[in-house]
């Protein structure tokens, strides 16, 4: 027999022999070998034990390979009394392995650690999914919002909170805008996860975009040309501004704010206003909707271009100029074009050459448009002959109208004219001097009219 053989004496018949074990194999090597290989805890390892016994101040867990582990005090006053409750002996948890054996032989363990990796996994399941979350908002900070999802803290930039959630800002300071959200409902998605760096991000945009669209579908298919709704200002921009419909985002084009000019939608809106509003459009491929807030107003434009007639003087003042003429305002509610060609007798390539914006004018209303709300005006045709019996008869009605307002109330309710002087003929009354004067300039030879300009006969 050889040295290293185990003897064979006392060995039952049928039973398996003992194999022989090599002499130059060491204890490590050993216990890697087959039924000797015992599976040891190591740290970062998840692992599935058994609650062997609890106290106040640590929880021992058996977690296998003939080894126990403990759950340390301050993790355990760090749980909530519900979860502290629910801890029985007996009962199975997956545990987490912070260190080593100790000096007590222990290995040290985390209950709430292996919660969060189950939260991690959570959200790497709704990141590959792109599923909403809802949680609620647990504190802020100078960036943004703190979420919990299960026992992590994701973190909602403020640039990925919602417009509808930024509208409510009230103040510059994060306590301002962020401390009376807190313990409030918050649906987002979960645009990153980084379980090394512990980082969760969330983004509520995002989710409130996809909430938004599916909205959007509805309003769709329940919408039609010429509804009234009420909405809420989302944001404004240079083109118009953008309203809030049950959900759904619809535009008020610039041309669309107002019957008087509007330059930028800031000048009579801000975001969060709540305004009524007219659908006007509906593009269903496109997914748009076209909103009209004027149009729910009345339009000062009918009234007023009643008070104006083709060939009436009037004054205006030049408001902006363009390549094909000038615009001027004749009242508050009224502005008409004088085309390049209406600004002078000598032929100009840009209406600068003649008028600049402030210019204060006299000009003549040339053609009316109701229906296209347009007034055309003229500066050349000013002195136009072609007018002149029409100025005469506004002359005579606006003397009329001062002689009738110097009239002075007399005694008893009457009227009398003011005292006049007297004719140079004594023989003849006041009264018919002016009849005779009046019929003389009636009688007169009319003078031959001016004959057409090069621009009129073009046209």
């Amino acid at each position: 027999m050889e040295q290293n053989e185990i003897p064979q004496t006392g060995v039952q018949e049928g039973a398996k022999p003992v194999e022989a074990i090599p002499a130059d194999l060491t204890m490590e090597q050993l216990l890697n070998q087959g039924d000797l290989n015992l599976d040891m805890p190591k740290p970062g390892d998840a692992r599935t034990g058994m609650i062997a016994s609890i106290s106040d101040e640590e929880v021992l867990v058996s977690i296998g390979a003939k080894s126990e582990g403990v759950i340390p005090a301050r993790e355990l006053q760090a749980m909530s009394p519900e979860e502290r409750a629910n801890l029985k002996v007996g009962q199975e948890i997956q545990v987490y392995i912070v260190g080593s054996e100790g000096n007590k032989g222990t290995v040290q363990l985390s209950y709430t650690r292996s919660m969060e990796d189950d939260d991690w996994s959570k959200a790497e399941a709704l990141l590959e999914s792109k599923e909403a979350y809802q949680g609620k908002i647990e504190g802020f900070n100078k960036g943004g919002l703190i979420v919990g999802v299960g026992r992590l803290r994701a973190f909602v930039p403020a640039s990925q909170v919602s417009q509808t959630r930024r509208m409510r800002y009230n103040g510059d300071t994060p306590e301002q805008r962020w401390s009376e959200m807190i313990g409030e409902s918050l649906v987002a998605r979960v645009i990153e996860v980084d379980r090394e760096r512990r980082r969760l991000i969330l983004s509520e945009r995002a989710a409130a975009q996809e909430s938004r669209e599916a909205l959007k579908e509805r309003l769709l298919s329940e919408i039609k040309v010429g509804d009234v709704r009420k909405g809420r200002i989302t944001s404004l921009a240079d083109f118009g501004a953008f309203v809030n419909i049950n959900g759904a985002d619809g535009l008020v084009h610039l041309s669309e704010l107002s019957w008087e000019r509007v330059d930028h939608p800031n000048k009579m809106l801000s975001v969060g206003d709540e305004v009524e509003v007219k659908v006007i459009s509906i593009d269903t491929e496109r997914r748009r909707i076209g909103l009209s807030m004027r149009q729910l107003q009345k339009d000062p434009w009918e009234d007023s271009v009643e008070d104006y007639h083709v060939g009436q003087l009037v004054e205006g003042t030049i408001t902006r100029l363009v390549k094909f003429g000038a615009f001027a305002r004749i009242d508050d509610h009224v502005e008409g074009l004088i085309h390049i060609s209406e600004l002078s007798e000598n032929r100009i390539e840009h209406p600068k050459e003649v008028v600049k914006e402030g210019d204060k004018l006299a000009l003549r209303v040339i053609k009316i448009e109701p229906d296209r709300r347009r007034i055309g005006l003229s500066l050349r045709k000013v002195d136009s002959a072609q007018y002149s019996d029409q100025d005469y008869e506004a002359a005579m009605a606006a003397a009329g109208e001062l002689n009738g307002s110097q009239k002075t109330a007399g005694p008893a309710g009457e009227t009398s004219a003011p005292e006049e002087t007297s004719p140079e003929d004594p023989s003849q009354p006041f009264g018919e001097t002016i009849t005779v004067e009046a019929k003389a300039v009636a009688n007169a030879p009319e003078e031959p009219e001016a004959p057409a300009s090069i621009g009129e006969e073009e046209k």
